[in-house]
């Protein structure tokens, strides 16, 4: 059975052989750099968020955070139901908005190693770096890219915890080693078992009077 199955949309991949798929599927380097598809993709945002009065900055976080949950949620899953790492330098992706956009990813096998070093390496240090890099060009602030990524990653986790409770202590054991990585240690505090990140992902300056509701796990909340 594919442990990504009834997890949801931000989980759901298709899967490709060592062939290029056909259109309208593209190469999924093309949005983690900085240039033409992902400031598009960050324009497109920032229009359905409101326009002109929307903040770049605000624009390209909302965008960020979308796409490190769709990068973070299937690695996750996979991690922990089939100790297994996808290698995203060979994924495809269908630049849709609104929700999970389509994402196609090369048969993922077990790893040898430590399952962490694995996701360290191939996710973290892999296309979210890339993507980091990337969304620095927008003055968009470090601690909130990182708190962007915990926030993605606490996410999947609060999925797999309602969805597949039989898989609660690997989950756990999987994302405290996680959460002490340089990329992730003090992004965020776990009090009681509630996440909260330790900086803001800028949502809420998504309307006029730069003022609207906070997230759930946000600071200043």
């Amino acid at each position: 059975m594919n442990p990504l199955t009834g997890l949801g949309p931000f989980f759901a991949v298709d899967t490709h052989s060592a062939a290029e798929p056909a259109q309208p599927w593209r190469p999924f380097a093309e949005v983690l750099d900085d240039g033409p598809v992902l400031r598009e993709r960050i324009a497109q945002n920032r229009a359905v968020l409101g326009g002109d009065f929307v903040e770049p900055r605000v624009a390209a976080s909302i965008a960020h955070l979308g796409l490190a949950a769709r990068i973070i949620s299937p690695a996750l899953g996979l991690a922990v139901g089939a100790g297994a790492v996808p290698d995203y330098s060979t994924a495809w992706w269908q630049p849709k908005l609104g929700g999970a956009f389509p994402l196609s990813l090369g048969e993922s096998e077990p790893v040898e190693s430590d399952v962490v070093s694995a996701f360290a390496a191939r996710v973290l240090r892999g296309p979210l770096a890339r993507l980091d890099e990337a969304m620095a060009q927008f003055s968009l602030a470090r601690n909130v890219r990182r708190g962007n990524v915990a926030s993605a990653l606490n996410g999947a986790v609060t999925v797999l915890r309602s969805e597949r409770p039989e898989w609660t202590d690997r989950v756990s054991g999987i994302v405290a080693a996680l959460e002490e990585l340089p990329e992730l240690a003090g992004t965020a505090t776990r009090e009681n078992g509630r996440f909260r990140r330790r900086s803001c992902c800028l949502f809420y300056r998504a309307t006029p009077d730069r003022d609207g509701p906070k997230c759930g796990d946000c600071v200043l909340a």
